[in-house]
Formats: structure tokens, C-alpha cells, sequence
């Protein structure tokens, strides 16, 4: 039983291991990226937070190990190192990449699709959804009822359970 409870805690702290590795903000900002003055670097980390690697799309540049995403970061970091406020430094990269490089685009009439997208997909699935309901309702209903007989075969049901006979 001692063998048993030392497997168990060994079996725990392992989990306990990966949770705090898996909860732990990764980045993939390298070492030589990195600029030496600590404010400007913090400014470069928190822009860096709210632009899209477009190789990835779903990941900002500061979590994406995407070549493009490291040239973003760099570029971006040279931006604020020549004297760029943090809005030139982004308005100049939404310039060459469009508000797509954005993670939370502006609403404009460019990018509606991108903030209704979303919900109009769930409405095309939500109605799809109702007609598969609706038809498969109408074929479940109309395979219970039972097939109408003729007067003829009704006659002919109504012999055999009288006599007992197949007329």
C-alpha cells in the first residue's frame, strides 16, 4: 500500500507540473529581440499583445514563432526605438498589413465583415439547424401514420376476421 500512495504523489506533482508550465503566459519574443531599455521594451510588449500574425491569425505577434510575426516584433521595436509614439509605431505597421494585422479591428464599413461574420454564420447554422429539425419531424410524422387501405382490401380484412379465412 506504501508503494501505492508513493506512485499516486509522484502521479500528482507531475500533474501539478504541467498546470503550472501550461498556465504560465508563453512568448516567443527571443533574447536578441529584446530592447535595453526596460520601459521601451515594456511599451514594444504590450503593442506587440495586440497585433495579428498574419501567418498564424490567430495569435498575436508576441505568441507567434512565425518568421513574419519575429520581423513584425522587430520592426515594431525599431519603430519605438527611433522615437515613434506606440499609435505611429501600430499605424504604420495597419499601413503595410491592412487592419487585419489588428486584433480588434476598428468597426468600419471595410471591416463589418470581420465583426458580423461571426454572428452570421452562427444564424446560417441556427437555421439550417431548424429545417433539419422541422424535416426530419415531417418524415418521422408521416412514417407512423399507416397507409390508407382501399374499400377493397378493407373489405377483404374485414372477411378474413369474420371467418377466419383468407377469401
Amino acid at each position: 500500500m506504501r508503494m501505492h500512495k508513493g506512485r499516486l504523489a509522484t502521479l500528482f506533482g507531475i500533474a501539478m507540473g504541467w498546470l503550472v508550465v501550461a498556465t504560465v503566459p508563453c512568448s516567443a519574443v527571443l533574447p536578441d529581440e529584446m530592447l535595453q531599455d526596460a520601459a521601451l521594451e515594456a511599451r514594444a510588449r504590450a503593442l506587440s499583445q495586440e497585433l495579428r500574425c498574419v501567418v498564424c491569425q490567430n495569435q498575436s505577434i508576441d505568441d507567434s514563432n512565425a518568421p513574419l510575426a519575429r520581423d513584425l516584433r522587430v520592426l515594431l521595436r525599431e519603430r519605438l526605438s527611433t522615437g515613434d509614439s506606440d499609435r505611429q509605431a501600430v499605424d504604420f505597421i495597419v499601413a503595410r498589413y491592412g487592419n487585419f494585422v489588428l486584433l480588434r479591428p476598428p468597426l468600419q464599413w471595410n471591416t463589418l465583415l470581420l465583426w458580423i461574420g461571426p454572428l452570421l454564420m452562427l444564424l446560417i447554422a441556427c437555421l439550417g439547424f431548424g429545417r433539419y429539425v422541422r424535416a426530419s419531424a415531417a418524415r418521422f410524422a408521416g412514417a407512423e401514420s399507416s397507409p390508407q387501405l382501399s374499400d377493397k382490401d378493407l373489405e377483404r380484412v374485414q372477411a378474413i376476421l369474420e371467418d377466419g379465412s383468407s377469401a
